[in-house]
């Protein structure tokens, strides 16, 4: 029963975003639970029916999101040649979480390809996994081997799970509505009028879209995560503190976890990963976040916003500095302000709706950069400066010093602790049902 009811639950809060949506979700589901089972039952051919379910599994993808981008860059190309090509009907909205969804259901049928998991036979138990609320619209993205274990068995209430759970959401709740919403305000003034404003405008603005993102999607992850909690399922953890690694390949161990675990055992492995001629791994590196660009959305940005992060990974590689190590504190200090510079800059692509526009937005900065900060509003200002400071010191004491002592223990300090943050949410935080950045890939 509980099941069922996880199942309608997912289903009709996920129709709330729009109902016909719904049948592209059981779509999804229905072709990667019918092609797990025929990889298992055909192993001689299995290759062939991965090949087929992946295919017709990746089609609602390629049709809501990316068919138009490639219909009009087709079309521009043609119009070179004095060919005129049009396709129209295309520019539907496209299925929330779709992205997410369809990587998880992929994911599971390369998991039955390759051995690592069995192919699930109870549909419902399927259905639960791939459509389980918490995770469907951002995710983390599951592994079948992690999440349908806990669906097949029972899951009584967990106390002690239920309230690390609630603190999950509520610190969340407070990166997302008192940190990320609050910055967003600066950040959308600025980059939407970044001619109007000062180099220094436009650099503090590209510093707050970095921390925006950051508070947003890994907001939105503990609240995933902590939501299933409550309901005795374990999520894997999405941010691991990302803005302190020493370097962009360790970024990308620390920043949306699960997809980067995706991109590893689904492009970068199977392409032959390191275990090949270093030339061959640098092209690895670059075609697996080409990847990662395109899956952020259908737009020339993203791709070139992921070629950048493979760029730096490579350079990274040929000079030996890929591996963090465990250096100084000066050096180690030195290597983040180096790796938090790299991924802010890349960070100005994905954020503008274009590539002149990006190109135009550095551009200013650099003619512009020698020049005073401009207060746009004092009050969004004095918030920001009241909130900023809680997440730095929860963040450092935790990347820093938690091995020393932390006041997890004493329920009288977190008891303070969340009190503070829960009053803090309801007195700066945005609270105007704001729609999570990372809900539009």
């Amino acid at each position: 029963m509980k099941k069922w009811y996880l199942i309608a639950a997912s289903y009709l809060i996920y129709m709330t975003f729009y109902v016909f949506h719904a049948l592209v979700l059981a779509y999804v589901t229905g072709v990667t639970y019918m092609g797990a089972i025929k990889i298992e039952e055909k192993p001689s051919q299995k290759k062939k029916w991965l090949w087929v379910f992946l295919i017709a599994s990746f089609l609602p993808l390629f049709g809501f999101k990316y068919l138009k981008f490639f219909a009009e860059s087709t079309s521009t190309m043609l119009g070179w040649l004095g060919i005129d090509f049009h396709i129209y009907g295309l520019n539907w909205m496209i299925p929330i979480g779709i992205s997410f969804y369809t990587l998880q259901a992929v994911a599971y049928m390369v998991e039955v390809y390759y051995g690592k998991a069995r192919a699930e036979r109870s549909f419902t138990d399927y259905m639960l996994f791939i459509s389980f609320f918490p995770h469907i619209v951002c995710g983390p993205i599951s592994l079948a081997s992690e999440l349908l274990p806990q669906i097949k068995a029972p899951q009584p209430f967990d106390q002690a799970l239920a309230t690390r759970g609630l603190k999950r959401v509520v610190w969340g709740m407070f990166l997302k509505l008192a940190i990320a919403d609050r910055i967003g305000i600066f950040v959308d003034y600025v980059y939407g009028n970044f001619k109007i404003f000062t180099g220094m405008d436009c650099v503090v603005a590209s510093l707050g879209y970095s921390l925006q993102i950051y508070a947003d999607f890994a907001g939105y992850s503990l609240m995933a995560i902590g939501i299933a909690n409550t309901l005795g399922y374990h999520l894997v953890n999405n941010f691991n503190r990302p803005y302190f690694s020493l370097t962009v390949s360790e970024f990308w161990n620390r920043w949306h976890i699960s997809l980067s675990r995706w991109l590893k055992y689904n492009i970068y492995i199977p392409l032959g990963g390191n275990r090949c001629s270093k030339a061959r791994n640098y092209f690895n590196i670059i075609v697996t976040f080409f990847v990662s660009g395109i899956w952020h959305g259908a737009n020339w940005t993203f791709f070139f916003w992921g070629l950048l992060h493979g760029i730096a990974q490579v350079i990274e590689k040929m000079l030996g500095v890929h591996k963090a190590g465990n250096p100084s504190m000066p050096i180690k200090l030195m290597r983040i302000a180096i790796t938090f510079s790299i991924v802010n800059f890349a960070w100005i692509f994905f954020r503008m709706p274009s590539l002149s526009k990006a190109f135009d937005f550095i551009g200013h900065i650099g003619a512009n950069f020698f020049s005073s900060f401009t207060l746009t509003d004092e009050t969004n200002l004095l918030y920001v400066l009241l909130v900023l400071p809680i997440l730095l010191i929860v963040d450092v004491w935790e990347e820093f010093f938690n091995e020393r002592s932390h006041f997890k223990g004493n329920k009288y300090l977190s008891w303070a602790f969340y009190i503070g943050i829960v009053l803090i949410i309801m007195s700066v935080g945005v609270i105007d049902a704001g729609q999570f950045i990372y809900a539009n890939f």
